[in-house]
């Protein structure tokens, strides 16, 4: 399908759409019948000045059922509308996620779970896990115990359960994939998979890792909603990306390729952007001559303090001639951080759960936010192996200036800006890189 850029968008008239950013607030376009959710993700990124790096998304939100899904790029965003009522709404945010199966699909593939593996005693390669995946002539199959809610009942029953291309089925005598003990739960063609998102007590759930298979044809009849249920996240998240993977095959594939392909010809309108990879970044001695590669990481991190310290004496100096330092002048360097899109302000610890949980959940994505319980005390919240984990930066002083750090003052930073730009070079004391913010934006 033809893409378009977000300057003839504007030419052709269409479909008028309201999409809505995470804090509520809405805003009103008019598209053409053909456009895609990639390009209506490029033309808000456009539009509302944001970094173009292949991460933003369009969600369907239903909020009487409780459920979202991220469109697919190559999916029409006026047909995806017909199947929503009154009340549901595209939202615009951030999924990195979205792709990140193709990048490491043991994370999500677990051996037991994908009926191959377990033939081939776990030999597969990952490359050859994800061929099958796409390879439409192939038969792989996700296995598993869900729990499935019975339609039009509030009770739940666990069964062995098998995701097929032809569909989702059950089996009537154990784990029996006979196909005489086999019955069909759902199918993949006319329907789609969504999160729940209203947690477990709405639907009595067993687990706090629901899904739902809801059929395009349905909009509020929540009896007709295929609810499911997973023992975990890793679990959950295999079912809904193996779903996608049937329904979609190459597509998905394609999807993640065009933005590589894509990058020469959408340079004329999108904003430049500089794509940094956790090895494309190393340390470098300029003291000799000629500058090298400082391969020990002991003295790669020395040399960072090293150079913080001698970049805060000139500033300190700069200050005292009474030529403020132009990168952190000091009547800013305590509220510079306020204007970063990774800073949150005053949000929950709850909050910043929620959030990373919406965008992706993938090694690397943070935020920052003001301590709860030190107001002088900020909060950098990383997500690391999907598990969510909490750092408490505090000032210190020395030598009557205060500065801050997250490891007892073992690393110290004149504001919030110089501490991420360290951890995203240096993992520190950390589980991993700074790789992600964690954004929201206004529309």
């Amino acid at each position: 399908m033809p893409s378009c850029s977000p300057d003839c968008c504007l030419l052709r008239p269409g479909e008028i759409i309201k999409i809505f950013s995470e804090d509520g607030m809405g805003k009103v376009v008019e598209i053409p019948a053909d456009m895609t959710a990639r390009d209506l993700c490029q033309f808000l990124v456009y539009k509302n000045h944001c970094v173009d790096d292949n991460s933003w998304a369009l969600v369907e939100h239903h909020p009487s059922l409780g459920l979202e899904r991220c469109l697919e790029d190559h999916e029409l965003v006026v047909q995806v509308q017909t199947s929503m009522t009154s009340e549901s709404k595209f939202l615009f945010r951030k999924n990195y996620a979205k792709y990140e199966f193709f990048k490491n699909p043991l994370n999500f593939f677990p051996e037991q779970m994908v009926a191959w593996c377990q033939e081939a005693n776990g030999t597969i390669p990952p490359s050859q896990l994800l061929q099958n995946f796409l390879n439409s002539s192939s038969c792989p199959e996700i296995q598993g115990y869900l729990y499935v809610k019975e339609m039009g009942r509030k009770s739940w029953k666990k069964l062995y359960v098998f995701l097929r291309r032809s569909g989702l089925y059950f089996s009537t005598k154990g784990t029996s994939k006979e196909p005489r003990h086999l019955q069909l739960l759902a199918d993949l063609d006319d329907s789609n998979v969504f999160t729940v998102i209203t947690g477990r007590k709405l639907h009595n759930a067993p687990t706090d890792f629901e899904f739902c298979i809801k059929p395009n044809k349905v909009q509020n009849e929540v009896k007709e909603l295929r609810m499911l249920c997973a023992e975990d996240e890793q679990s959950r998240t295999c079912w809904m990306t193996a779903f996608r993977l049937f329904k979609y095959g190459i597509l998905l594939y394609q999807n993640y390729k065009i933005p590589q392909q894509r990058k020469t010809l959408l340079s004329h309108f999108s904003a430049p952007v500089r794509s940094v990879s956790e090895n494309s970044l190393v340390a470098m001695d300029f003291s000799g001559r000629i500058g090298r590669v400082i391969d020990n990481p002991v003295e790669a991190q020395s040399a960072a303090m090293e150079e913080g310290h001698a970049w805060r004496k000139r500033s300190q100096r700069m200050n005292i001639l009474g030529s403020p330092s132009p990168l952190h002048p000091s009547s800013l360097s305590g509220v510079i951080h306020r204007t970063q899109l990774w800073f949150h302000g005053r949000i929950s610890r709850e909050e910043s759960h929620k959030m990373i949980h919406q965008q992706g959940r993938v090694d690397g994505m943070f935020l920052l936010r003001d301590s709860q319980s030190n107001p002088k005390a900020f909060v950098l919240t990383l997500c690391h192996h999907q598990k969510i984990k909490h750092f408490q930066i505090l000032p210190c002083e020395e030598d009557g200036q205060m500065f801050l750090s997250l490891d007892d003052g073992a690393t110290k930073f004149t504001d919030l800006i110089q501490l991420v730009e360290f951890y995203t070079l240096n993992r520190g004391v950390l589980p991993c890189k700074l790789k992600h913010p964690c954004t929201t934006v206004a529309l």
